[in-house]
Parts: C-alpha cells; structure tokens; sequence
C-alpha cells in the first residue's frame, strides 16, 4: 500500500514538473514581449513603411503614413496605424486581412524604411546639428546628443529642452554633466518626444591681455579663480605684475566697471582680465 502511494507520488510530482516548464516558458515568453513592446517603435506621420504577406504578393505595399496618421492598403481600404508600434501595426492588418475572409492565415510584416515621423531636433554646439529620427520610444537625452556626435569644444554645460508635454509647451534647463551623476540621472535624463528641440549654447568665455604669455580668448570654466584664468595663459611675462591685475565687467545696467581683484576671486562670463606692465 505505502508502495503504490509512492508512485502515485512520483508520477504527481512528474505531471506538474511537465507542466510546470510550458507555464513558465510561455510566462518567460510573454514578459519579453512586454518588455520589447515598451522601447518598440511608435509609427508617425510621414514614415514610410513596407507592408508584406506571407505568399502573397500581390498584397505587398510601400507607401507613406499621411498626415492623418492612416494609408490605403489593398482589399482594406484606408488603415490608421499612425501612433501604433510596429507589431500592433502588423496585428491591425492581419486582423483585418483575417476577419475579411481575404487571407485564412495572414503573416504580415512592417518594415520601417523612412523615419520621418517621429524626430527631434539638436542645435547650435555639437558637432553634427540637425534633425534626427527617434527610433525606440523610450530614447533619451544622452542618446539624442550622442547622435549629434556630442558637444563641441565651444559648447556649455548647460543645455536648453523645449518641446510639447501632455498638449502644453515644455522647457526645462539641464546641467549636462547631472546627465551622467547616478543620483540625478533619472531627473535630468529626460525621455525625448516628437518635435523636441535641444538647444547647446555657446560655452561662457573670459578675455585675458597684456603681460601674459597667451593673451586671448579662453573659455570659462566653473568656479574659475582669476589665478586659474592667468594659468591658463601661460602665467606672466618677467615684465607683468599681479599688482597690476584689472578686470573689466559689465554691469546688469551695461556699464562697465574697473575691479582690482584677488587672485582667488572668481570670474564671470564676459570679463576681460588686464595685466599691466611692472614700473620697475
């Protein structure tokens, strides 16, 4: 009796270890396609596409999304897909394929041949400004700019976002290197959207003259000290003096004004830095 209660045991055990690995398959199947569909892209006005059947070629398309976010596809008529990803686009023609008794068993594909839906623009200091498609929907800032082949050596750290968010306008100012601080990423990151425009502004400069080794335009880092910016010059000349230090800053009101500052002093965008001749 204790033996047949074993086997029955055993072969319990082994029916649901058989089962088990289909249901967890089939779930490790389905969270993949969740997690794909979420960076998938999203098919915009304007994108050209490439519709085909599975042994029917006559049923091959390539034509562009109108404006209305629809195209007309043979034996369907007009066919919305603007705002769908690739596979719901793929399901809406095969459903209607299907469901029209056109095709029993319709294998579609939807290939993406021309981004012109879905863009964002980046201007002014990078290195290669333009426009460029946004091909997953979860692409963000740091990917955009490195499309963009990066910030040039004349640019700021400070970027400037504008676009649309939820019908309303959006701007937001990002400190570029929070972009990659772990602590703020997720803040400062963003998510880029159709007709994003990120601006990168001239980097802030600082003017150095005189008795320095390198006189000329320089470019002003954070926190610089008029130390750091005589430095950066290559130091004085044996006939300049620190006593001799003047910057010249222009006021709120556009005037400007002669400083004699410490060597430790900070500086701010647009000064210019005098090192005078030593008298003796």
């Amino acid at each position: 009796m204790t033996t047949s209660r074993n086997k029955l045991a055993l072969v319990v055990l082994a029916v649901s270890a058989a089962l088990a690995g289909p249901v967890a398959s089939a779930q490790q199947q389905g969270g993949a396609r969740a997690a794909a569909s979420v960076g998938e892209y999203r098919l915009g006005s304007g994108d050209v596409i490439r519709i085909t059947v599975y042994q029917n070629p006559d049923l091959t398309l390539e034509a562009r999304i109108s404006e209305a976010g629809s195209l007309s596809y043979p034996l369907l008529g007009t066919v919305r897909l603007g705002g769908l990803t690739v596979s719901e686009a793929e399901k809406r023609i095969a459903d209607g394929l299907r469901n029209g008794n056109f095709v029993k068993q319709p294998q579609v594909s939807v290939l993406v041949t021309q981004v012109r839906g879905n863009q964002a623009s980046v201007l002014g200091q990078v290195n290669r400004p333009g426009r460029f498609p946004i091909e997953v929907a979860d692409m963000h800032l740091s990917d955009l700019l490195a499309m963009a082949g990066g910030i040039a050596t004349s640019g700021a750290d400070v970027i400037t976002l504008v676009g649309m968010r939820d019908g309303k306008p959006f701007r937001r100012e990002i400190d570029l290197p929070n972009v990659f601080r772990g602590d703020r990423r997720q803040q400062d990151d963003l998510i880029i959207q159709n007709g994003d425009v990120v601006y990168v502004e001239r980097a802030p400069m600082v003017y150095i003259y005189g008795e320095v080794q390198r006189p000329g335009a320089m470019r002003l880092e954070r926190n610089m000290t008029v130390m750091q910016a005589l430095a950066t010059g290559g130091g004085l000349t044996q006939r300049g003096t620190e006593r001799g230090l003047r910057v010249h800053r222009r006021g709120s009101d556009g005037k400007v004004e002669v400083v004699q500052p410490n060597l430790n002093d900070s500086l701010r965008d647009g000064d210019v830095v005098y090192v005078r001749e030593s008298l003796f």
